[in-house]
């Protein structure tokens, strides 16, 4: 459910919350610290013009910088305030207020990028719908890069069985966004995921 939503429970909790969240960000830029680690590697993905969705895209940080980097960019957020932000800040690109659970844009993506723990802030029982809307909007050959933090309430392997329920299955698993290897102690996950062919059946390595 919607009310489950960590996000939304923090904006309840503090109505400034949003605007906290922009104001850091803004700060951070200004001090020139690097917000872009995570769209340089979704654009070494993919060729110029691609067409990238930001899943739960906040400001427009990662989209933004996609953009600038000559790709097509559709952003998605829940929250209306950091979708006014990103379109001030970032336009020419289309972002819209949408819960991703209801995800259905009409058109499918080279890369789906998810970044910032918004699959942690997710009500737990929308993630694998989330999940499924993902793989539903990518294009063939697609991926699905899924970013986030351990200890925030959503396991690594819950997160992976959530991946295979919803038919995705992960073609590489990295500990951070500059691409050091997954260890099963990492405390973070960057998960990239691509749809598993109908009619595929996996077999484990023997």
């Amino acid at each position: 459910m919607i009310s489950d939503n960590l996000w939304l429970q923090k904006i309840a909790e503090d109505p400034g919350h949003s605007q906290w969240y922009i104001d850091r960000f803004r700060q951070m830029a200004a001090r020139g610290e690097d917000l872009a680690g995570e769209a340089r590697m979704i654009d070494a993905m993919v060729p110029r013009a691609s067409r990238i969705l930001d899943a739960g895209c906040g400001t427009g940080r990662v989209g933004g910088h996609l953009a600038a980097a000559g790709h097509r960019v559709t952003g998605v957020d829940l929250d209306p305030r950091l979708i006014a932000e990103a379109r001030e800040q970032h336009p020419g690109s289309r972002w819209e207020v949408g819960d991703l659970s209801g995800l259905d844009l009409g058109e499918r993506f080279d890369v789906i990028v998810c970044a910032g723990n918004v699959m942690t802030f997710a009500a737990p029982s929308t993630r694998g719908e989330i999940l499924r809307r993902f793989g539903a909007h990518l294009a063939e050959g697609g991926r699905a890069v899924v970013g986030f933090g351990a200890g925030r309430g959503y396991g690594f392997d819950e997160f992976l069985a959530d991946a295979a329920t919803a038919g995705l299955t992960p073609d590489l698993l990295l500990s951070t966004w500059d691409l050091r290897p997954y260890q099963p102690s990492a405390d973070f996950l960057v998960a990239v995921l691509s749809v598993v062919p109908a009619g595929t059946v996996l077999q484990s390595a023997t």
